[in-house]
């Protein structure tokens, strides 16, 4: 029986967190204040992915710290950290 190996694809975004609106629970940034593994701008984050990983001043976070959506990555509280810290986000696409 041939093994086959499964598609698995990671598309990394990067923004900051001057970029975010909404202050406590509601704090997001929007996929559109991005940018993608090429430089440009991003108009959306993907539709299906298995999971993310998200990185505050490259700080992998834990499961609970965000929600994300095609749209928007919710990040509750983040309007508390300085505008200039990285935002990083890796969705794992299969």
């Amino acid at each position: 029986m041939p093994i086959v190996k499964p598609f698995i694809a990671g598309r990394k975004f990067t923004s900051t967190a001057g970029a975010g609106t909404g202050t406590g629970a509601t704090f997001a940034i929007a996929a559109t204040a991005f940018t993608d593994d090429t430089g440009a701008a991003a108009t959306a984050f993907p539709a299906s992915f298995s999971y993310y990983n998200l990185y505050i001043n490259a700080v992998l976070q834990t499961a609970d710290t965000s929600t994300a959506t095609t749209t928007t990555l919710t990040i509750p509280g983040g309007d508390v950290l300085d505008p200039a810290t990285p935002i990083t986000v890796e969705f794992v696409v299969t």
